[in-house]
């Protein structure tokens, strides 16, 4: 170790404190030490099993092929999300969120343009999903994998098994040089606003230059040691526990879409690993009992005469005011934590590290960047948010208390509340995202979808019947997207390509 290598000691392992060290390690190489310290006694959350195409990202940037990994995680692929029951409208009863692709240029314009129309009362087709490739993609189970043949790349992500893929990642941190520890820490030394080191149970005292916070829920340095104030945002976001149970694997196919299911206090999750099938009710506890989200979730499965266990999990929703406070990082739960809706856990854990690194690096070292950083995680933090928060506030549904107060929830950023303004006064919603700087947490796009997706329309009362008919033929999009989705094979043969399953 030279005079000038610096220690990070990241306290928690599992995905977040892995992903850490691995990115640590690679972009700063040999000018840190980095130690991660697990305690055998604490176990991994695993709320989410779901990721955004940044994680392809993150195994690129490593140099990880999908081939090594993949197998190891029982992992699957994912072309985006499908929301069934989140609205009563006719026709509009389920719809797919895509993840972006290079084709979209040539079919979101069009519907860009039907919604808009539609919004201003013209009788067009206005739902998304025969606009986007990958809609085609998971209802065809066919995986994302663009053959040499297609010149158009296809943005994806995984399902995995969240314990595997931390075990992968720390053999793999190990193997870049990363120190791993066992202990359990019961006491941190903060003096003058900085850490000087961690104590262990049996004694042992691991200091460091830097110390990253990913103890989960408990955020044992940032919000116990440092006292850095935690934000919920129970207000906008109603959903706090949730009931997790594992199925047998689909014996008919492999699904490569996450899907959300509205239920009668919350939503469950169907997650497809090569091993199992994930699934999970996220619900609000101040609507909804642990046994009474239990049974709803056993009768959503066909399960209420089974002996499977189910396991139930407490959230902690909201986030800290500073993911960097004096020398230390929090990160993953300890850092915050927005429900697994839209699967941004390991996207957000990814920018804030890679965001940080980049502002230490810049400053020399030193916290003269931490505000400008702070303020960007933060902003994405309510950008995402928001997003999330308008799935409940746009639903549908008023089969519920649940639903009905979701509905008329005003507790809305003034972000929110511009966005669904424009929405309802047929403004260009495309035109209001991209002033508000937001479009790289949700572009335009996700937000069409999403509101178009549940027949969230003006009335027409409401507005000018001033927009012609668009001359969107949507005889070609089908035959596009049809023939698009010729060049891709099924999901299942290319998991057997790989190893996996």
């Amino acid at each position: 170790m030279s005079d000038t290598q610096r220690s990070i000691v990241i306290l928690g392992g599992g995905t977040a404190g892995w992903m850490a060290a691995n990115l640590i390690a690679h972009h700063l190489a040999q000018a840190v030490k980095i130690t991660v310290i697990e305690s055998p006694e604490i176990g991994i959350v695993g709320v989410g099993e779901g990721s955004t195409p940044q994680l392809k990202a993150f195994f690129d940037t490593l140099g990880i092929a999908e081939a090594e990994w993949m197998p190891r995680c029982n992992a699957t692929y994912k072309t985006g999300i499908g929301f069934r029951g989140w609205s009563e409208v006719p026709g509009f009863e389920g719809y797919f969120h895509p993840f972006p692709t290079e084709l979209d240029g040539f079919t979101a314009p069009a519907f860009f343009i039907n919604a808009y129309a539609r919004r201003h009362n013209a009788d067009v087709w206005a739902h998304p999903d025969r606009f986007f490739l990958p809609a085609a993609l998971a209802a065809r189970r066919l995986a994302p994998l663009v053959p040499e043949s297609f010149p158009f790349g296809i943005g994806y992500g995984y399902h995995f098994d969240a314990h595997l893929v931390g075990a992968f990642l720390r053999d793999h941190a190990i193997r870049l040089g990363v120190r791993h520890l066992q202990h359990r820490v019961v006491d941190v030394a903060v003096a003058d606003g900085q850490v000087r080191h961690l104590v262990a149970e049996d004694g042992v005292i691991i200091a460091g230059d830097f110390f990253v916070d990913c103890s989960g829920f408990r955020s044992v340095i940032a919000q116990g040691a440092l006292g850095v104030p935690f934000l919920p945002f129970g207000a906008n976001l109603y959903n706090d526990s949730a009931v997790v149970m594992p199925t047998p694997r689909d014996a008919s196919g492999t699904n490569c879409q996450t899907l959300s299911t509205a239920m009668r206090h919350g939503w469950a999750w169907d997650i497809p690993l090569t091993s199992r099938t994930g699934n999970g009710y996220v619900y609000a506890s101040d609507y909804c009992s642990a046994d009474d989200a239990e049974t709803d979730l056993r009768g959503h499965l066909g399960l209420l005469d089974s002996p499977v266990e189910a396991r139930h999990l407490k959230m902690k929703v909201g986030r800290v005011a500073e993911s960097w406070a004096g020398n230390c990082l929090a990160l993953g739960l300890a850092q915050g934590f927005i429900e697994p809706l839209e699967a941004t856990a390991l996207h957000i854990v990814q920018v804030t590290v890679e965001g940080f690194l980049h502002a230490w690096r810049d400053s020399d070292f030193t916290p003269r960047l931490r505000d400008e950083f702070n303020q960007m995680i933060a902003a994405r933090y309510e950008g995402i948010r928001d997003y999330i928060v308008c799935h409940y506030r746009m639903s549908r549904r008023t089969d519920t208390d649940y639903w009905r107060d979701n509905a008329t929830n005003q507790h809305l950023s003034d972000s929110l509340k511009a966005i669904i303004t424009c929405w309802f006064t047929g403004g260009d919603l495309e035109k209001e995202i991209t002033q508000q700087g937001i479009a790289g947490y949700y572009p335009p796009q996700s937000w069409h979808c999403l509101l178009a997706g549940y027949g969230q329309f003006p009335d027409p009362a409401w507005i000018s019947s001033d927009v012609p008919r668009p001359p969107t033929d949507m005889a070609a999009i089908d035959d596009f997207i049809a023939r698009c989705a010729l060049n891709f094979s099924s999901h299942d043969e290319a998991l057997a390509a790989l190893g996996v399953g």
